[in-house]
């Protein structure tokens, strides 16, 4: 840790020993979070794709773009589906005669019973009920087939191209699949959704019973709440042609790691082996402090001849020791401007880059105001 501190605290200095120097750059088109930070990791799943939520970085995968069933983990895209598509989710609806009694796991919903939205989606996420899903695509999406069309618009708008919804349970279909990354990237747009992070780490819910004289007590299947320092979500899965599938999360020291693993028998072991590596691999790095100058531009007509620009935001990374002696960077500035200057203008960007491949860029922003010179002195100059 104080290793990688030193290093990040010298890659300052050297962005400000630049920074008196113009650099020119054209911004590349897309950010690249898609080289593993750790190589050769081994893993008993089919496709296992283990990411950092807040900066979307690949840490670890294995055939991570392989077409598989996802079993009950769909139900991940069911719930934010449902979430970014009703304005009221505390409102009471009638269980379609159509979500009773499907088979598989369930909360058993009965004829004419009346719910909450917010409870159907308890029920689907803590005990995977098959019935709630079924009954949350009808009441949302009018039938099955029109809310599958939801769940594959919100995949393809989070990049999620090599996934195919045909249900909302994941109940068995040649044609329902996902991969282990695109299901990764749906779950960490998910996760940062505050309702459907607060249901996926509830351990336990209590909702209505129709004709019963106490409620429903539903448990959440998901050990890794449990058990593992940290952890937060999301969801578990099986059937027989899926195998055990599992998305876990966990937040550590700023960092939150997403794990997704499909067709893995110990795939909660496994998950937590993996949280772990990662945890202990990466250091989620405060590369640049904000306010801090990290380069200076000329001012025409100014009090003073230059103004000091930096980051508004803190810049954070995960890497590894390794990773970190190796980050680069590039400034991009225009060569002046004029007063008056205020605090806080968004003036260039800075790019960072790992092996030559750009991870991510700031913007830049002035760290203090620059008045204009008064004529007379300009004259007098």
């Amino acid at each position: 840790m104080k290793t990688l501190l030193r290093r990040i605290c010298i890659l300052i200095l050297l962005i400000m020993c630049v920074g008196e120097a113009v650099i020119y750059f054209s911004r590349a088109e897309a950010i690249d979070t898609t080289s593993p930070a750790l190589s050769g990791v081994d893993c008993s799943a089919s496709g296992m794709a283990m990411i950092e939520l807040n900066s979307g970085r690949l840490i670890a995968q294995k055939s991570k773009d392989k077409r598989l069933p996802m079993a009950s983990t769909t139900k991940i895209v069911t719930a934010i589906t449902v979430i970014e598509n009703c304005d009221n989710l505390d409102k009471v609806v009638t269980i379609p005669n159509e979500a009773v009694g499907v088979e598989g796991s369930s909360i058993y919903l009965q004829h004419n019973e009346q719910l909450k939205i917010i409870d159907l989606l308890y029920g689907l996420m803590l005990q995977s009920g098959n019935d709630c899903a079924v009954a949350l695509a009808i009441i949302v999406g009018e039938n099955v087939q029109n809310f599958a069309n939801m769940m594959n618009e919100l995949a393809s708008k989070v990049g999620a191209n090599n996934s195919h919804f045909v249900n909302p349970h994941g109940l068995h279909d040649d044609d329902h699949y996902t991969t282990a990354y695109d299901l990764a990237k749906i779950s960490a747009y998910a996760m940062n959704n505050e309702i459907f992070r607060q249901i996926v780490g509830t351990k336990t819910y209590k909702t209505p019973w129709k004709n019963h004289e106490y409620g429903r007590i539903i448990v959440n299947k998901n050990k890794i709440l449990s058990f593992f320092p940290g952890g937060n979500g999301i969801k578990t899965g099986y059937t027989k042609k899926a195998g055990r599938c599992l998305v876990s999360s966990a937040e550590r020291d700023g960092k939150t790691i997403i794990c997704v693993v499909l067709n893995c028998g110990p795939m909660f072991q496994e998950c937590a082996r993996l949280m772990n590596l990662a945890f202990d691999s990466l250091v989620m790095g405060d590369i640049i402090k904000v306010g801090v100058p990290i380069a200076r531009v000329e001012v025409i007509d100014g009090e003073q001849k230059f103004v000091y620009v930096g980051l508004e935001s803190v810049a954070s990374y995960p890497l590894t020791a390794e990773e970190a002696r190796r980050l680069t960077t590039k400034i991009e500035l225009p060569e002046m401007v004029y007063a008056p200057i205020s605090k806080g203008e968004r003036i260039g960007k800075i790019h960072f880059y790992l092996n030559n491949q750009l991870i991510f860029s700031e913007d830049l922003f002035t760290i203090e105001s620059v008045e204009t010179q008064q004529r007379w002195e300009i004259v007098n100059e």
